[in-house]
């Protein structure tokens, strides 16, 4: 791969996929706010679908669909899934930092 300037540019394709932490696709922002049922519904498949690789990016989701949910009531509903990411990111923090403190590499 070639940059504008004619040099070959190596090793960056990976940087380029990344997406930020706050990343919110734009498909839903065409269509508005979800209503409190869908928000919900996913909601709960982010929290049975996460994996540790995934998990920064999935919380970050779950809570901009939280703030969408124009309620109390239906945020109470989301409770137990926020919590449950949370503590899965604690978990696997935890995990990761004692993994690199010994040089062990986790899969």
């Amino acid at each position: 791969m070639t940059s504008a300037s004619g040099c070959v540019v190596i090793g960056r394709s990976a940087d380029v996929a990344k997406t930020p932490d706050g990343f919110v696709s734009l498909t839903s922002l065409k269509h508005g706010p979800p209503d409190a049922a869908a928000a919900l519904a996913e909601i709960r498949r982010i929290y049975f679908k996460t994996t540790r690789q995934t998990i920064d990016h999935d919380l970050t989701h779950a809570i901009e669909l939280l703030k969408s949910l124009p309620s109390e009531d239906d945020r109470e509903k989301a409770t137990v899934y926020m919590q449950g990411l949370a503590e899965m990111q604690r978990n696997w923090a935890k995990k990761k930092s004692k993994s690199r403190r010994s040089g062990k590499v986790d899969k």
